[in-house]
Parts: structure tokens; C-alpha cells; sequence
């Protein structure tokens, strides 16, 4: 049994998923892919400790605390290469950026290959069920490029702001992407 309970966020609505006491989940309305993983059957129940702690979470990020993913108790649901993207991406430290290349290298160094598809690097971040919690948003493309968030590049936008991000030799797209 999937349990569900929402959180209101100064981007938006964020929904939250749980299952046997983890957050398996936390989607801003809008986001592509939003729950997917939680399509089968769920009940709202806002009142699980998981869920409390999460949206002391977010009140902590959203006041500009840095809260550690370390409070949480995470339990996304992926393929062994999508967890071993989503372990780089909780690693990027609050207010800065990486890019997809360097995670990719960092796959093929974890891996023993001499090299890794940005491509796929980008399919796993783009996939990953945990916004904002698991900072994808911290993920640009080459030459500062801001491209590929699920949620939409106004939220990644703001998520980068939000946390100070040096945003002038970053390139925003005129128009949107998401992967």
C-alpha cells in the first residue's frame, strides 16, 4: 500500500509518497512524471512520521536552512544505475552546480568503464522521484546550460535562486526543457 499526503510549497503543491515508512516520493504539481510510481493503489494519510519529518524538511529548505537528506528515510524506487546517478545527485552540496558530464564520469569510475553517455546520466536524473529532497535541480548541461528538469526550468529556475546560485554565466533556454 502506497500512502500519499501533499505539501504546500511557495512553488506550488508538492505530493508525497510513502510506502512501509519511507518517502518513496515528492513531486511539485505539474512535474513530468509525476507519481508514477504510485499509479496502483493509495490512501491519503497525512499524519505518517515519515511525512512529518519530510515537511520539516521542506519548511527548513524553504527558510534556507540546508536540511541534510540524512534526516530522511529514503526509499526511491529505481534500476541499480538510476540509484547509483541519484547517490551523486544527494551528494552536490547546497547552492552549487554540477553538470551531467561530470556525473557521467563519475558513473563510469564507479563502474570500471572508460566512459559514460550524458544521455543516460541525464534519463535517470530526469526520473528521479524525489525533487528537491534528491537535488537533480543542482544538475546543468555543458557550458552552463540550465536543461532538464522534470518540474520545469521556471522551478529549476527557482530552486537555484532560492538557494543563491551565482546565476550569470548560466544560460537560460528561452524556452523551457524537460527531460
Amino acid at each position: 500500500m502506497f500512502y500519499i499526503s501533499h505539501y504546500s510549497s511557495p512553488m506550488g503543491l508538492i505530493t508525497l509518497a510513502s510506502q512501509h515508512n519511507k518517502l518513496i516520493g515528492a513531486w511539485i504539481e505539474g512535474q513530468k512524471y509525476f507519481g508514477q510510481i504510485v499509479n496502483s493503489t493509495k490512501q491519503e494519510k497525512s499524519n505518517l512520521a515519515i511525512f512529518n519529518q519530510t515537511k520539516k524538511w521542506l519548511d527548513d529548505y524553504f527558510l534556507g536552512k540546508k536540511p541534510s537528506i540524512k534526516q530522511l528515510s529514503l526509499a526511491p524506487q529505481g534500476s541499480a544505475f538510476r540509484h547509483m546517478v541519484w547517490d551523486i545527485l544527494a551528494q552536490i552540496p547546497y547552492g552549487e552546480v554540477i553538470t551531467y558530464g561530470y556525473i557521467a564520469k563519475q558513473v563510469a569510475l564507479q563502474c570500471n568503464k572508460p566512459h559514460m553517455s550524458s544521455q543516460a546520466v541525464g534519463g535517470a536524473v530526469g526520473h528521479n522521484p524525489l525533487s528537491i529532497i534528491i537535488p537533480c535541480h543542482r544538475v546543468i548541461g555543458a557550458n552552463g546550460n540550465l536543461t532538464g528538469y522534470a518540474g520545469g526550468i521556471d522551478k529549476k529556475i527557482w530552486l537555484l535562486q532560492h538557494e543563491q546560485v551565482d546565476m550569470q554565466n548560466l544560460f537560460i533556454p528561452k524556452k523551457g526543457t524537460a527531460i
